[in-house]
């Protein structure tokens, strides 16, 4: 899910930053940093939207180094994935124990378990993709999947999570090709 939060960082700002373009550095530097990071409690930064002049902090300057910390509150776009959360996803990579597929940065794995029944055994090498015993449903690298999260991990940096189409309304909904797919598998 993705929402809007204020949060805090700080920023140790080296003695050549230090200048009348200081504010405008500091935010250059902020979104550097802050950017694509993954925050345990919080989800992916996935934009910082404003940093208001106004809630910046400048400590006091180091004696050996002559830095500056300095202390930033921003208004941050964050992506964290809940439970049983459904999303719409790209299909980046397909081998014979799932694929993997991307929601902006966060990276989900849906095992062969985790596909209706008709998909489980429908790995093709060649094609890179999962077929279903019918073959109306393909799922290769480049398509759009609906799926739902049933588990997630927090490390150092990064989120990821576990998935699974094996329910109602979840499946492919785009084949790559730039048309919605008629039917949804149920």
């Amino acid at each position: 899910m993705f929402y809007v939060k204020i949060l805090e960082h700080e920023i140790v700002l080296e003695p050549v930053y230090q200048g009348p373009k200081m504010k405008s550095t500091l935010v250059r530097i902020l979104k550097e940093e802050v950017e694509g990071l993954a925050l345990a409690n919080y989800g992916y930064v996935v934009q910082v939207i404003d940093v208001p002049q106004d809630q910046m902090r400048f400590g006091v300057i180091e004696y050996d180094t002559g830095n500056v910390p300095c202390y930033v509150k921003y208004v941050a776009l964050l992506l964290r994935p809940f439970i049983n959360e459904v999303l719409d996803a790209t299909v980046s990579q397909c081998n014979q124990l799932g694929f993997f597929a991307f929601v902006g940065p966060l990276r989900v794995f849906v095992s062969k378990h985790s596909m209706p029944e008709d998909l489980m055994n429908g790995f093709d090498g060649e094609k890179d993709a999962w077929i279903s015993d019918d073959k109306e449903v393909v799922i290769a690298p480049g398509c759009g999947v609906r799926l739902k999260i049933k588990g997630r991990t927090v490390e150092q940096g990064n989120i990821t999570a576990i998935g699974t189409i094996k329910d109602h309304y979840l499946g492919l909904i785009d084949d790559g090709s730039g048309e919605e797919v008629e039917d949804v598998m149920m």
